[in-house]
Order: C-alpha cells, then structure tokens, then sequence
C-alpha cells in the first residue's frame, strides 16, 4: 500500500468506536478528493461549501494534496468580480493514471493504462491460461501488469485487478475455481511483486462500482453482469455490499424454476447462469431454437431471480452488463414484465442497460484504485 492510500484509509476506531483524529482527518481528505473528482477544477472556498468543511480545514487538505503530487493548481477563474481571483485546484489528471486488468473474460486477460476518467491511453492482453492452473494465471496477471505499468505515460496511482470469484476486502481470493485460486492473497503478492499499490475486487462488483462512480447509478440498485456466466453486486445506501462470506450478488447459481433445466458448469441443473449465459443463448441459437423464444426464456428466468432481491432491498433499479445485442430488447422486456408481476410495490422498478460499454469491468478495476488511493467514491 502507498502513503497515500494509507492515508485515504481510515484509521481504527479503537474498541468502543471512538472517532480517533486521524480517522476524521482521512476521512475529510477522501471526501475533499472526492468532490474535485466530481465536480473539476474548483476554488477552496468552492470545496468548502462544497463539503461542508471549513475554509481552513480545506486549505490545509488541499496543501497536503499538492504536495502527495494528487491535486495541482490551474491559474484563476475569471469571473469579473471584485477581490483577489480565486485560484483553481483539480486533481492531476494529466499526470495521473491507473492499470486495469479484467480476468473475466473467456479467451483472454485484458488490461489498460487509463487516466482518471477512464480514458484508455493503451491496451494489452494476454492469452488466458488453462482452467484451474492457478500458478500459470497468476504468473500471466503479474506479467501483464507488469507489461502495462512500463507502458503507462504518467505516474501510475496504482493496479486494479477484477477477479471472478469470491474476493475478501483485503483481496484475498477466496476461491476462483475456473482460476484455480484458493485463499491467495493476490492482492499481498502483486503488491510485492509490482512498483505500484494494488488493489483486488470481484469482477462483477467492479462493474458496480463503475456504474455508481462513472455511470450515475443511484445509491440503491443492483448489476447483474452476463458474459461468459453470470454474477451480480449489489449496491445499498451508497455503499458496496460485502455479505457474511464476502459473495452478495451471487446469483448465477440460484435455482431459477421448478422444471430442472440445462445443466450447469457447478454440475446443478436449473442455475440462473445455465439459462442466461451467452455461451448457452448461443448454444441454443445453434441448434435451431428460434431467437426471441430463447432470449424470451432467459429474460422471464432472469426476472424471477430478480423478483426477491428487489423485494427484501427494495432496490428501485437493475442494470443490466453485457452484449446489448442479446440483453437489450426482448430479453430486458420480458425480465421487467416478470419482475413487475412477482413484486408487489414495484411497478416502477427501473431495468435499464449500462452505457459504459465493453470496458465496465476495467472502468470498475480503475475506480477501486481512486477508492483504494484516493478515498473517491
């Protein structure tokens, strides 16, 4: 971990939760962070209000911004108004930038170097490995962020890496097993291994939290991420939902009907992801079902998964990760129709596709740096 993010941290709380100094100091420094992200180049009287901090409380974070190398001055505002022009501080976000990798993908390990906004200054990927060989993954992962870091153009803030399977806040891999990780502490061994701070998170949470931080999303909603199979994060009262065993959002392997179904790479019949996996809509397709009805089927099954969560978390939107081509449409319909109809106060449930295209996955890997560095949420 970098100074910084140790310092975008909050500190302990002690063992009857008392709000130690630098607990309320980082924490108003992350929020200072957060508001120029937001909102750009701004005066400190503008964060001031912006925040609700104090003018003085906010000079001082701001100084020691600057001189981290996070947030730079940019000359004055011309507004016309009389006294001394107020001086603009933004974050750097020419001379910051980030590595992203996405290991979710079928074929491949994909990763960028990005700016802060999530702008992609260069690509790589690397050919992913046999299934359940978790010594070749995690050699090609570090190479390829190794790779990535020697082409960033600016300093690297850090590594974000976007992982199925069920990751603890300290990223640690719980289990991956299409990987082949059990309890790695991936997030400890990049971090030694790579010049940059790293930072690990589940790949379907990622793409939650890009949709919150870069896609507008609201503080109540859930993401349900198709591809090669299916998962979920969840997102309550502004925050990340982390569960009891850290898998909140794991609804690709819930039973979705009573007539058993297709088979399902967990070796069930009937899983939410053997229904509504691209492989399987394709594999379907294939054998000469007739379209619409496959994706028909897909997307009511997709609405009775759906129907409970929204109901117990009173979630008031779904946003839906994949190849609009296939989720966008009737799919998408038919799963509003049916979660409408199995709800009892959610006519109104929004169900809408993300806008933030093939790279969600590595725009989330991106956003757990900022959080992770920057305190940006």
């Amino acid at each position: 971990m970098s100074e910084l993010g140790a310092m975008s941290r909050p500190a302990s709380t002690g063992r009857r939760g008392k709000v130690l100094p630098e607990h309320a100091r980082a924490h108003n420094r992350a929020l200072v962070a957060s508001t120029i992200f937001h909102g750009g180049a701004m005066s400190r009287a503008d964060v001031a209000r912006a925040t609700g901090l104090t003018r003085v409380t906010v000079s001082d974070l701001v100084a020691e911004l600057i001189d981290a190398g996070i947030v730079t001055e940019h000359g004055t505002r011309p507004d016309g108004r009389p006294g001394k022009p107020a001086i603009l501080v933004d974050l750097d976000r020419t001379g910051l930038q980030c590595v992203a990798l996405d290991l979710s993908e079928s074929g491949e390990y994909r990763g960028a170097v990005m700016d802060l906004a999530g702008t992609v200054i260069a690509r790589r990927s690397v050919p992913r490995p046999p299934d359940r060989d978790g010594e070749a993954a995690r050699t090609a992962v570090r190479a390829l962020a190794a790779e990535l870091i020697g082409a960033a153009t600016a300093r690297v803030l850090g590594v974000g890496v976007a992982s199925p399977g069920v990751i603890s806040p300290e990223g640690v891999v719980v289990t991956a097993p299409n990987i082949g990780w059990t309890d790695l502490p991936l997030q400890r061994l990049l971090g030694a291994e790579l010049p940059a701070p790293v930072h690990v998170v589940n790949d379907a949470d990622a793409a939650t939290l890009a949709e919150h931080t870069l896609g507008g999303a609201g503080d109540d909603f859930m993401l349900v991420k198709v591809g090669r199979g299916v998962g979920a994060g969840v997102f309550i009262r502004g925050g990340l939902a982390q569960g009891s065993r850290f898998s909140p959002g794991e609804i690709g392997h819930v039973t979705v009907g009573t007539d058993e179904g297709p088979e399902c790479g967990c070796g069930r019949r009937g899983c939410l992801e053997s229904w509504l996996s691209i492989r399987y809509l394709d594999s379907r397709i294939a054998e000469g079902a007739e379209r619409d009805e496959v994706l028909r089927d897909a997307g009511e099954r997709l609405g009775i998964a759906l129907a409970p969560v929204v109901g117990a978390l009173d979630l008031d939107e779904i946003v839906v990760a994949g190849p609009a081509a296939y989720l966008d449409g009737v799919l998408r319909e038919t799963a509003v129709t049916t979660l409408r109809h199995r709800t009892l106060l959610h006519d109104d449930v929004r169900v809408r596709m993300s806008a933030q295209g093939d790279d969600i996955v590595l725009k989330g890997a991106l956003v757990m740096v900022l959080r992770g560095e920057l305190g940006v949420s």
